[in-house]
């Protein structure tokens, strides 16, 4: 049967039940892809980061570990450094105490040795503050003096040999003497100027005074 609208109004669409506009379909597919991959790229760099993070803290520790290591390291160095300078310090005394015990007989036998190459001289004392001597003695001449002093300085065994006091003794008007006090540093041969003999065997017999 034919229906004739007669009134000239459009006929309503029909709509399907239960159905839904296709822009609105597509707004949700949309958003949602949009909130995927947002969720994917904060995951991308929550990743990222957590990775930089750890091997940001492995760094770290692998730097405390070495500042650790080289703080142990530079504590036993100082400690090495102390034990060696102590170690020094008591060879130092020991070898001291040893040249302090054979230096007297040496003092002695070069002192002697000395005296006895210079013709009219005469020692009168001899003192020793450690290894410095004040010969104290008595001489015909001043030149007497002067070669004594020459002898010292050759020997080997004095050093910074020096001339305090010379004077003519007035207890002698007859004949003319001289009282004289040198100074000096008493040095062993290995230790100073170096000398080629020991005084026993550089003693050469000495003329007789008159």
């Amino acid at each position: 049967m034919i229906r004739i609208n007669l009134l000239g109004q459009p006929r309503p669409k029909k709509v399907r039940a239960g159905g839904a506009p296709l822009d609105i379909t597509a707004q949700i597919i949309g958003l949602l892809v949009a909130v995927v991959v947002g969720l994917g790229a904060l995951y991308y760099d929550y990743h990222r980061m957590h990775k930089q993070l750890t091997e940001l803290n492995a760094e770290i520790l692998k730097q405390t570990t070495e500042r650790t290591r080289l703080t142990s390291v530079k504590a036993e160095v100082e400690q090495r450094k102390q034990e060696k300078e102590a170690l020094k310090q008591r060879v130092e005394v020991i070898e001291q105490l040893q040249r302090n015990r054979s230096g007297g007989q040496e003092l002695l036998d070069a002192v002697a040795n000395t005296v006895n190459r210079v013709d009219a001289l005469w020692m009168l004392g001899l003192k020793r503050t450690g290894n410095s001597l004040q010969f104290d003695g008595q001489a015909e001449s001043l030149n007497a003096v002067a070669s004594f002093i020459a002898e010292l300085k050759r020997s080997g065994y004095f050093d910074k040999v020096e001339i305090t006091e010379t004077k003519q003794d007035e207890k002698h008007p007859v004949t003319t003497v001289f009282i004289f006090t040198l100074t000096a540093d008493f040095t062993l041969p290995s230790q100073g100027t170096g000398a080629q003999q020991s005084p026993a065997s550089a003693a050469t017999p000495k003329s007789t005074k008159n």
